[in-house]
């Protein structure tokens, strides 16, 4: 499974951003995905997650800012990042836990990352 993340870029501070991250690959299955956010010299941290029936989850520094959404007929979950703050720089990372066809388990997959910058 190869996850594929766009959307990231340069963004004043209050503005907004939307980031795709479609899957692709031999899926059989996709439960749970998300969004992991790391900032510079920190430690990975999770923005936001979503089931394969929509529940949702997300970081105390996101809710009311961020909507994670999915469209499971394209394997695809989005972010939309509104008021974005001048700390919140981070390289964002697609996260999903799915199985393969053959496969009689699932595993976490990881986007290669896209960078967010919030700045004037």
């Amino acid at each position: 499974v190869q996850l594929v993340e766009s959307g990231g870029g340069l963004v004043q501070p209050g503005g907004s951003l939307r980031l795709s991250c479609a899957a692709s690959g031999n899926i059989f299955r996709i439960w749970t995905m998300g969004w992991y956010r790391q900032a510079p010299g920190q430690q990975p941290e999770l923005a936001a997650v979503i089931s394969s029936d929509g529940n949702t989850n997300y970081a105390d520094s996101a809710k009311g800012r961020f909507t994670i959404s999915r469209d499971n007929a394209k394997n695809t979950v989005y972010l939309h990042m509104n008021s974005l703050k001048p700390g919140g720089t981070a390289v964002y990372y697609c996260s999903a836990n799915a199985a393969e066809y053959g496969d009689g388990w699932s595993e976490d997959y990881w986007g290669q990352g896209t960078q967010v910058t919030v700045s004037s």
